[in-house]
């Protein structure tokens, strides 16, 4: 009986299963959406959602922590500086999973989109100004 063994196990020992999550975490906060199956993503979202509460919390023990799981400073510094902050005053859910239509090819798994809930914004300002710049010298 599985009584309180929370987690699946997703077919690898241990150590592959914390190696594939620390990557794939590690993946997220870079690219702030990954595709990915099903099963992955919703073992994933948790990972995801304890390290940005630990951004929340933004002390050094925290830094610490996360530092134990990215182990990349500068990921570890972007996760504070940028991320963090985006989901204060939320109560969590920092993570989203979006169905694709289509399966995998070759052993037809359920593919899904995870990513962060809010995302950074691209600097729009700067294309907009180049041809009102053009068109006012006309």
């Amino acid at each position: 009986m599985r009584h309180n063994k929370s987690g699946r196990k997703l077919n690898r020992t241990a150590s592959h299963r914390k190696a594939m999550f620390r990557n794939m975490v590690r993946s997220l906060l870079t690219y702030e959406h990954i595709r990915t199956t099903e099963p992955k993503a919703k073992e994933l979202r948790s990972f995801a959602d304890k390290l940005i509460t630990l951004a929340l919390r933004d002390d050094l023990h925290s830094r610490r922590l996360a530092y134990k799981t990215l182990e990349n400073h500068s990921l570890v510094q972007r996760l504070f500086d940028e991320i963090g902050p985006r989901f204060i005053g939320g109560g969590g859910g920092y993570t989203r999973i979006i169905k694709l239509a289509e399966p995998r090819k070759g052993d037809c798994a359920p593919m899904v989109i995870i990513e962060l809930t809010k995302r950074a914004e691209a600097p729009v300002a700067a294309a907009t100004e180049t041809p009102a710049e053009e068109t006012q010298e006309a």
